[in-house]
């Protein structure tokens, strides 16, 4: 059994054929975490966990790169105006939901933007879901994605984490962190997933290689970045068998091994019972 941590299968993108990728990951036995990115789209992964109860979790949360602009209204996601308003007394009433394993994705993207205003906004709007968190006892989705060539992103991560002093599992998305920085959070006891990209890109081996296998999930991101047999193609979790297999290789262990460690990591963290 496989686990994908992070997917949007309540995406747009997946329009009338949603039931139909939603049955092949069942039919491989994969399971998912469904996150959300604003209030409206947190709404909608609950409510699809709700449909698949046996198989479906969710996550809500607020993306950084809405408290600068509104970069999924294209998509269908909303019709808000940007920046979108981060409303913390919904993403509360919502996190509260039994199906909601997580808060996030939430965290900093400097990827597209790193001015001063850029960046005060997304931390300002990042610590109050960090307080959420807290709050109610689940863990952090992080979203950190740093200005290209640089670990910019993920060393202000760090210290605000420290700061506000947290003590609940702390998860790091699509991670893409240098060998440096990734000892850091290994140091902090965080975790990390990896998706379709390790597949056709040698950059993430050897801070791969440094995460022990107890701190590593799966996830595909769906559907963006999908592995190399699928490359360009829209993403969906029933391709995350191919991250599994690159994962070991690179790790130099067995398939089995990756299956049934990231699984384990995923029921400690999210408390989640399958």
């Amino acid at each position: 059994m496989l686990f994908d941590v992070h997917t949007h299968v309540h995406f747009p993108a997946y329009g009338d054929e949603r039931s139909a990728v939603i049955d092949r990951a069942r039919a491989l036995g994969i399971n998912m975490i469904t996150v959300g990115t604003s209030v409206e789209t947190s709404k909608e992964a609950i409510d699809i966990a709700k449909r698949y109860p046996d198989m479906i979790w969710a996550t809500v949360g607020f993306h950084p790169n809405h408290a600068v602009e509104n970069w999924h209204k294209d998509e269908g996601e909303s019709s808000a105006d940007a920046p979108e308003k981060f409303d913390q007394q919904a993403i509360l009433e919502l996190a509260r939901d039994e199906k909601v394993v997580a808060i996030g994705e939430c965290g900093l993207d400097y990827y597209r933007n790193n001015d001063p205003e850029t960046k005060l906004r997304q931390r300002q709007v990042f610590e109050k879901q960090v307080e959420i968190a807290k709050e109610i006892n689940k863990p952090l989705m992080i979203h950190c994605r740093p200005t290209s060539g640089s670990d910019d992103a993920y060393e202000d991560l760090l210290k605000i984490l420290a700061e506000m002093n947290i003590d609940i599992p702390v998860v790091l998305h699509f991670y893409a962190g240098g060998v440096e920085v990734t000892q850091k959070f290994i140091d902090a006891g965080y975790n990390f997933t990896f998706g379709g990209v390790i597949t056709f890109a040698s950059d993430y081996d050897e801070s791969i290689k440094l995460i022990p296998l107890d701190r590593i999930m799966l996830e595909t991101d769906a559907p963006y970045v999908a592995p190399a047999s699928n490359r360009g193609k829209r993403n969906e979790s029933s391709y995350i068998g191919e991250v599994a297999e690159k994962l070991a290789s690179i790790k130099a262990i067995s398939y089995n091994e990756v299956e049934k460690m990231t699984t384990e990591n995923v029921k400690n963290v999210f408390k989640i019972e399958f």
